[in-house]
């Protein structure tokens, strides 16, 4: 389901407990790090980041890939997606086989392909919207 109000979004934030960061990158000065890095210690998540580049992010171990993430952490509440929109149907395929139960696409991650795909596959799908934001904006 695409889900677009304060109320859906409000709902799957506060369900989640647990998040695969897609493009998480160690590099600080990148909006991914700093999302990352307010997911991480904000007490509210237990967030990963997934990058096959990188061993580590912010001193948080990182998987190369979601399905290695789901067979060590299992599956992830949600998918926060940092990548290329023309990337973003792979990150879909992966996520459903990794068994997440939601996904959710950054500022600028639109492809209407995956998100058609994400929808149909029964996964909460949000869409150009900023994870960091949101939870500021709707968890105070």
């Amino acid at each position: 389901m695409i889900l677009s109000t304060d109320q859906e979004i409000r709902a799957l934030l506060e369900r989640s407990k647990t998040v695969a960061v897609v493009g998480a990158s160690p590099n600080p000065s990148r909006p991914s790090r700093g999302v990352f890095d307010a997911l991480v210690h904000g007490g509210r998540f237990s967030a990963s980041p997934v990058n096959p580049a990188a061993s580590e992010i912010g001193g948080v171990p990182a998987f190369p890939t979601l399905i290695a993430y789901a067979t060590s952490k299992g599956a992830p509440d949600l998918v926060d997606v940092f990548r290329n929109p023309v990337d973003a149907p792979e990150v879909t395929h992966e996520a459903i086989a990794a068994g997440a139960k939601a996904i959710w696409f950054q500022l600028g991650v639109v492809n209407d392909d995956a998100i058609a795909l994400a929808d149909a596959a029964g996964l909460d799908v949000v869409v150009d919207r900023c994870i960091s934001i949101e939870i500021a904006r709707l968890l105070r």
